[in-house]
């Protein structure tokens, strides 16, 4: 039961994550559900939001481990080089509101 309810919390953040964070390529704007990078990033943060002391630090540190390929995989760019900085404060400002809440 537990696991279900965890599953659904991820689903929920992953949600948040998608429809409110994006990547900015040549000023396009590419959000994360569409890059299919929401769900893999939520699964990864999740963990965080159960302890009180979530820093800005963990967040950075988590965007970083997340390869992103670009050009069929010729190359490799760690997520938080492609977020603009005012995602990666909407970012911290959502995980913020969602720990909040549960």
């Amino acid at each position: 039961m537990a696991n279900l309810n965890t599953t659904e919390a991820i689903e929920s953040l992953a949600a948040e994550i998608g429809e409110n964070i994006y990547i900015d390529v040549a000023k396009w704007h590419l959000y994360l559900r569409d890059a299919h990078l929401h769900t893999p990033l939520a699964e990864r943060l999740y963990p965080l939001l159960s302890d009180d002391n979530l820093t800005e630090g963990q967040v950075q540190q988590i965007l970083r481990s997340i390869p992103v390929k670009l050009g069929g995989g010729k190359i490799e760019v760690p997520l938080v080089d492609l977020l603009p900085m005012q995602c990666q404060v909407n970012l911290m400002e959502l995980l913020e509101e969602y720990q909040r809440k549960m």
